[in-house]
């Protein structure tokens, strides 16, 4: 689900972050509807108009810091 989006967030990074470094945008498909100051924001206005789970939210910033989660596990025996 939002496959497309991250996709094309990702193929699109660099341009992306000329117009949106530091914002959160919200992308459909292939398109950005909008930039905000939070996640938030990006939320509550997008699903006026849009399902929840239809659209991707993400930090538009350099690099994959982001969009990476590092898990830690430490087993004991």
């Amino acid at each position: 689900m939002l496959d497309n989006e991250f996709y094309y967030y990702r193929a699109n990074q660099d341009k992306l972050l000329k117009d949106y470094n530091g914002r959160y945008i919200v992308i459909v498909g292939d398109k950005v509807l909008g930039d905000y100051d939070s996640y938030l924001e990006a939320y509550v206005k997008t699903k006026k108009d849009h399902k929840p789970g239809t659209f991707l939210i993400q930090e538009c910033t350099p690099g994959n810091k982001a969009y990476t989660v590092t898990c830690h596990n430490r087993m004991w025996a």
